[in-house]
C-alpha cells in the first residue's frame, strides 16, 4: 500500500539473557516491531498457491495481521509464512475473504485499487533503497524499486521487476461471483536472490544468517454491486470509500512506507524442523529513538521551516543509559551521531532518513 503515490506512490551469557527478557518484555507491549524465523528448507518447491509442501506444514504461521496503526482489529484474517533455500525467498499467505474478486490485469498497474497482498524489503535496515510488491487475486503483480521513503523524495523505478519470480493464487471459493460466500484466497511467491543483487553492491546470494527489514500487509476495499459486478464502495458524494490496511507489523500511522517500523526476518542456518532463537539487536532501541526525533524533524521541514536544531535533544534514555547525542546542521540538512553503551557501535541518522553504524 502506498499513502498515495505519494497516495500512489554476542556478548557475555548474563547480558545476553538480560537482552532478552528485556526483548520480549517490550515486544509482548507492542514497542518493538515483530519477528519471524526463515528456516532453510531442501526440499524443490512447486509455486501453486497451494503449499502442499512437507516443509511448508513444518514452519510456523506469523502473528495475525493487524490494522496498520496497531489499534483496530481486521475484519478477516491475514496469516502468513517463510522459508528460503539457497535459489529463492518463499513466502505463502492465507486471506480469509468471502468475497473475493478483482479486476486489474496489466502488470505494475496500481494492484491496490483491488484488494491485494503486500511486502516490502529493506535488505540493509537503512531505510533506504527497499522493494515493494503487490498482487491480486488475479495473480496481477506490481513490483516495484524506491531510492527512498516518499517523504524523503526519492526515485520510484516502476519499470523495475522482480526478474524471475513465480507467483500463484489458489482460490477457495469463486472469483467475482457475488451469488456465494467464498473462504479465502491463498498466494505462494518466490522471489531469486539473484534479482535483488542488481541493486545492492554486495552480492546477495542468499542471506544466511542475516536479519532484514521486512513487511507484509493487505489492502481490503469496501465494495458495491454496480450491474452485478463488484466494485469500490463509494459515498454519498461518489468518493471512493477509504481501504483498510491490515499488516503483519504495526507502523503506527496509515503509511506502509516509513520503513523504521517493518519487522525483523531472520534466516536461520537451521533446516525447517529444528529450532533456532530470534534475538534483537542489542542497539534496536537506540534505532528507533533516532526515528523517533528524525520524524519530528522531517515533520517541522515539511511544514515549510529550516531544519531547526532546537527540536534535536542533547541525549537519548534508553534503557536506563542516557546516551549523549551530537547534532551538526548545514544549510541543507544535518547528521545525528551516538556511541551506543551497549555494544560500542557509533550510529547515525541524516537528514534524508539513511541511518547506519560509522564504527564500532
Amino acid at each position: 500500500m502506498k499513502g498515495d503515490l505519494s497516495k500512489i506512490r554476542v556478548f557475555r551469557t548474563n547480558f545476553v539473557m538480560v537482552l532478552l527478557i528485556i526483548s520480549f518484555s517490550l515486544n509482548a507491549q507492542g514497542q518493538l516491531p515483530h519477528n519471524y524465523i526463515a528456516y532453510h528448507t531442501d526440499e524443490p518447491m512447486k509455486i501453486d498457491g497451494k503449499a502442499t509442501e512437507e516443509s511448508w506444514s513444518n514452519v510456523s504461521w506469523t502473528d495475525d495481521f493487524i490494522d496498520i496503526e496497531g489499534i483496530k482489529t481486521p475484519t478477516y484474517r491475514t496469516r502468513m509464512k517463510m522459508m528460503w533455500d539457497d535459489v529463492f525467498f518463499y513466502f505463502y499467505a492465507e486471506l480469509e475473504e468471502p468475497h473475493i474478486w478483482a479486476d486489474i490485469t496489466t502488470r505494475d498497474a496500481v494492484v491496490f485499487y483491488n484488494n491485494d497482498f503486500e511486502f516490502f524489503i529493506d535488505p540493509d535496515g537503512d531505510t533506504h533503497n527497499y522493494y515493494e510488491f503487490e498482487m491480486n487475486a488475479l495473480n496481477t503483480i506490481w513490483d516495484l524499486f524506491l531510492s527512498k521513503p516518499y517523504r524523503d523524495h526519492g526515485v520510484v523505478l516502476n519499470n523495475w521487476d522482480y526478474k524471475g519470480i513465480k507467483t500463484a493464487v489458489h482460490i477457495d471459493g469463486t472469483l467475482n461471483d457475488p451469488r456465494d460466500t467464498d473462504e479465502r484466497w491463498t498466494v505462494e511467491i518466490a522471489i531469486p536472490w539473484k534479482s535483488i543483487n542488481e541493486t545492492y553492491d554486495d552480492q546477495i546470494i542468499a542471506p544466511r544468517g542475516k536479519t532484514w527489514r521486512v513487511n507484509f500487509s493487505r489492502v481490503n476495499w469496501d465494495f458495491e454491486l454496480i450491474e452485478g459486478k463488484y466494485q469500490r464502495k463509494k459515498d454519498k458524494l461518489g468518493k471512493y470509500l477509504p481501504e483498510h490496511n491490515w499488516v503483519w507489523s504495526p507502523q503506527g500511522v496509515i503509511n506502509m512506507h516509513e520503513p523504521e517500523h517493518w519487522g525483523f526476518v531472520k534466516f536461520s542456518e537451521k533446516k525447517v524442523g529444528e529450532k533456532d532463537v530470534f534475538q534483537y539487536d542489542p542497539d534496536v532501541e537506540i534505532k528507533m529513538k533516532l526515528y523517533k526525533i528524525y520524524r519530528k524533524m522531517r515533520a517541522n521541514y515539511s511544514a515549510g521551516n529550516r531544519w531547526n536544531k532546537s527540536l534535536i535533544p542533547d541525549s537519548i534514555q534508553v534503557r536506563g543509559e542516557k546516551i549523549p547525542l551530537k547534532a551538526e546542521t548545514h544549510l541543507l540538512g544535518y547528521s545525528l551521531t551516538l556511541k551506543s553503551p551497549f555494544t560500542g557501535k557509533i550510529w547515525y541518522i541524516l537528514q534524508d532518513g539513511k541511518s547506519g553504524i560509522l564504527s564500532k
